[in-house]
């Protein structure tokens, strides 16, 4: 057995299933991707999942399925997803051992 492209911690698995329990629709799971943004070009995104896409790589850990993009999947792996609160913002953050830069707003990185 392989290792998950995506190590998920307790805390943003938490945060995951109480976004999926509050939306009104119900939902597989997430989907985590990357968009083309900002400055440095790609930024991760976050969106529910209603319908599964075969190639998608699944992440499963008890009642939640996080699901990653196949065209993301060679910048992610290693990556690690928390979800951090301070008094000033709330989030999710990724930690990523490929990224070789980030802008300097923090909304994207570079590999």
């Amino acid at each position: 057995m392989r290792p998950n492209v995506l190590k998920i911690t307790d805390a943003a698995q938490e945060r995951i299933k109480a976004l999926l329990a509050q939306r009104e629709k119900s939902s597989l799971g997430i989907r985590i991707g990357l968009k083309t943004k900002g400055c440095s070009g790609l930024s991760y995104a976050i969106e529910y999942v209603d319908e599964i896409n075969p190639l998608d790589e699944k992440v499963s850990m008890d009642t939640l399925t996080v699901f990653i993009d196949p065209k993301a999947i060679m910048f992610l792996i290693g990556t690690e997803m928390d979800f951090v609160e301070s008094e000033l913002e709330s989030g999710f953050v990724f930690r990523n051992p490929n990224e070789k830069g980030r802008c300097g707003c923090g909304e994207s990185f570079h590999v």
